[in-house]
């Protein structure tokens, strides 16, 4: 199924942005991991909607259900399968897109795919408001990693090309934790407040801006992966390519390594104090031939800009095959890449959560 991902960890997200609830399944999580949920919603509120102008004025409680697989607080060997429901939804709003599809939207592949029998009211299926379950799923990942000493954090690199800085060579649950308490998840907060006035700015002119997001995992083992088609980098990209909005991820140095020479792209090996083998540098972003090195898994990720803007866009009338002009009403983010930040973060921990234990 499409909307599945995972080898042992199987990962299932349904619903619509809509429908009566969104939610998803966890198959093969190990009995009695204990999950702290206060901390889940935490993570949770980091991308939940209608917190303030920098996103969509639409409020969700985003709190989740449990129907499956928890009991006590602690997973119980079952498949567990947790909801969220729609409290918010204005539908109405959408009416028109029926006929007139967004540009830079799946409405129109949408509809050629299903002959216009989708549930696309909000974005259906294909909304960003899928995200939420993925979230749950993700912060109980995270959960069970930490627990093996493996960290995952992010942070907003960029948005509408003013950058932050990046990640340092090793960064530590500490930053990770930092990042994740903040109001806008960055690491210079002065960038931050540009960032946030380019948002406004964009938001005020009916318009939308595009980001990029740094992830990074600490404490993940090395030599965990496999070659060609089945690496750690082409499981971690499958499944944040279904993250909606991402159009380009790279890995270590990424394009810029296009730039360098083989001797600068290199990371030289060396034995550290403690006697194991290390990296100088990470070029690699922790990944070689698809194997875990035992460095910091770092990744960037492209989120485009909200292709639901208030500024009139072409497109076309499906029911009378003309030309027509589209407004889109209704509540959307001028912005989705900061609300993002947790979600890259849920896919990569569950990946490797996946990888571990696909290993055991």
């Amino acid at each position: 199924m499409s909307s599945e991902f995972g080898n042992t960890l199987r990962v299932g997200i349904f619903g619509e942005s809509h429908g009566r609830a969104i939610g998803v399944t966890m198959q093969n999580l190990p009995a009695g991991e204990e999950i702290d949920l206060v901390a889940l919603e935490a993570f949770l509120d980091r991308r939940k909607p209608g917190k303030n102008a920098l996103s969509t004025a639409r409020n969700e409680p985003d709190r989740p259900v449990f129907l499956a697989g928890l009991v006590d607080g602690k997973t119980t060997g079952s498949p567990l399968c947790a909801i969220i429901e729609n409290r918010d939804a204005r539908s109405r709003d959408y009416a028109e897109l029926l006929d007139k599809p967004r540009p830079g939207h799946a409405d129109y592949t949408a509809y050629l795919k299903w002959a216009g029998k989708a549930d696309m009211r909000g974005g259906g299926h294909f909304s960003g408001r899928l995200t939420a379950p993925l979230c749950i799923a993700g912060g109980i990942a995270k959960q069970i990693l930490a627990r093996k000493n493996v960290f995952v954090g992010a942070h907003l690199a960029s948005v509408a090309g003013i950058a932050d800085e990046a990640f340092p060579r090793h960064p530590t649950q500490t930053l990770f934790d930092e990042v994740a308490q903040k109001s806008f998840p960055v690491l210079n907060d002065e960038k931050g407040c540009i960032m946030q006035e380019a948002i406004l700015s964009a938001s005020k002119d009916g318009d939308s801006v595009g980001g990029v997001i740094e992830c990074a995992a600490t404490g993940f083992p090395a030599g965990l992966g496999n070659p060609m088609f089945d690496g750690l980098e082409n499981r971690l990209s499958a499944a944040i390519f279904g993250i909606p909005a991402v159009k380009g991820l790279e890995f270590g140095a990424g394009f810029a390594a296009t730039t360098l020479h083989g001797s600068e792209n290199n990371d030289p090996f060396r034995i550290d104090q403690d006697g194991a083998i290390t990296t100088k540098t990470n070029h690699a972003g922790g990944i070689l031939g698809g194997i875990s090195t035992g460095q910091p898994i770092v990744l960037r990720v492209a989120m485009k800009p909200t292709p639901s803007i208030a500024k009139p866009q072409q497109t076309v009338s499906l029911s009378k095959m003309e030309n027509a002009e589209l407004i889109v009403h209704g509540r959307h983010d001028p912005c989705v890449a900061h609300r993002a930040v947790p979600v890259v973060e849920a896919v990569m921990a569950l990946v490797l959560l996946d990888f571990l234990l696909e290993e055991r």
